[in-house]
């Protein structure tokens, strides 16, 4: 995969650098396929693009060890690679040394054998869990004007911009609900992906899948391609929907289009989360590389120092600290914040909508009631279209009406 990577693409390694450096990436012939850059740490040597790749390979071209000299070179996020075996045995008559960490777990869906959808859920699911997302999927689709969409070359700027806008939206609103720091909206690394990922999308190296209910962005989700390979890097649905198990028709949406688009693989990426291994088929590991000059005692200490710490590393996230770091991050940075709950009452008479104020589902003094709403059409299988809801006298009181059911709720704080 190391020619059609795109992490190694010219396009994703020139944004990188106009992002996070201040001088020109360096090619170490050593290291074929991929460039790097000199760092402060340690006078050490990093992979451009770093943590926020999905993936890297590379081949270790033991012929030309003059080039590692006294360097300690970093790769982050390597995959499994057969050829890089080759490379060991050539590293035992060499002076270049290395040294391979296991790091996160990395999921994925190989697609190769499936013909059709269906045919993967089959292999898959047992026949109750196929019933189940199959209902959830129809009963979605039956509520609300969905329709699915894979962002191409032909998108406008404006578009493109709007989309953007709507997904640090989705992602802020998830993260306050998990209560836990997500570094994707930093606002530098946020910066850097809105920057490369339409040139890439150009490119076909890249896409938006989008979920939308009429014209509004419900589920987005960032993806990068190889020739055979579907990269899904960030994705994020809204929270509201949840109650339809959108998280699940997503990946549906997306195996789907990804059998019918011919791509072999579906690769949810690093990071353990339940949903991977409920739909995944293949579990790996990404790999940090540590290469350095076994004649240099200073590149031999500083490999080993940074061998022992990304194994220290690794194995607090094995014990969940790295988790434990993140939502006491969140905490500290949103002390104040506040978050509501409801319940539904029924109601024992005719309501007489004369006497309440209407309101629209899009008006901003709703947003609170959107995910009741949205529960309300879950419970009672109406259609959106069919929604009517009426603000009460009373506070923090609200009527939803259907073409059928009618109830009341109680926002709680």
């Amino acid at each position: 995969m190391t020619g059609n990577n795109p992490f190694t693409s010219k396009t994703f390694v020139q944004y990188w650098a106009k992002h996070f450096l201040r001088t020109d990436p360096i090619n170490l012939s050593i290291i074929k396929g991929i460039l790097c850059y000199k760092s402060n740490f340690l006078g050490c040597f990093f992979n451009v693009g770093k943590n926020l790749t999905k993936g890297i390979n590379y081949v270790l071209d033991t012929t030309t060890k003059k080039a590692l000299k006294g360097k300690t070179v970093v790769l982050y996020d390597v995959l499994p690679n057969r050829n890089l075996d080759i490379d060991l045995k050539a590293l035992a008559a060499s002076k270049i040394g290395l040294h391979i960490v296991k790091q996160y777990p990395g999921y994925l869906i190989n697609l190769d054998t499936f013909e059709t959808f269906e045919e993967y859920m089959s292999v898959t699911f047992k026949k109750s869990s196929r019933y189940k997302l199959r209902k959830y999927k129809k009963r979605f689709e039956q509520s609300f004007d969905i329709s699915f969409k894979s962002i191409d070359a032909t998108i406008s700027q404006t578009e493109y911009d709007f989309i953007f806008q709507k997904f640090r939206q989705l992602l802020v609103k998830r993260f306050q609900e998990k209560k836990i720091y997500n570094n994707n909206l930093d606002n530098d690394e946020w910066e850097f992906y809105k920057d490369v990922t339409l040139p890439l999308i150009k490119e076909e190296k890249a896409t938006l899948f989008v979920i939308y209910n009429k014209q509004e962005p419900i589920s987005i989700t960032l993806a990068y391609f190889s020739k055979e390979r579907i990269f899904d890097a960030i994705t994020v649905f809204d929270i509201d929907y949840a109650k339809f198990h959108l998280g699940s028709i997503k990946i549906m949406y997306l195996i789907n289009w990804a059998i019918e688009n011919k791509k072999q693989i579906l690769d949810f990426s690093k990071g353990h989360f339940d949903y991977k291994t409920r739909w995944s088929n293949e579990k790996y590991n990404f790999y940090y590389h540590v290469i350095y000059d076994k004649t240099s005692f200073k590149s031999s200490a500083i490999a080993f120092l940074l061998k022992q710490f990304f194994q220290f590393k690794q194995g607090l996230r094995n014990k969940g600290i790295n988790e434990a770091i993140h939502r006491l991050t969140y905490r500290l940075k949103h002390k104040n914040e506040k978050s509501q709950s409801f319940e539904f009452f029924e109601l024992h008479e005719n309501l007489n909508i004369e006497n309440y104020q209407k309101l629209e589902l899009n008006d901003s003094l709703t947003e609170s009631l959107k995910k009741v709403c949205f529960e309300f059409l879950y419970l009672t299988q109406e259609k959106q279209e069919d929604l009517r809801i009426y603000k009460s006298n009373e506070k923090d009181v609200y009527f939803i009406n259907g073409k059928e059911a009618c109830k009341g709720i109680k926002l709680l704080t």
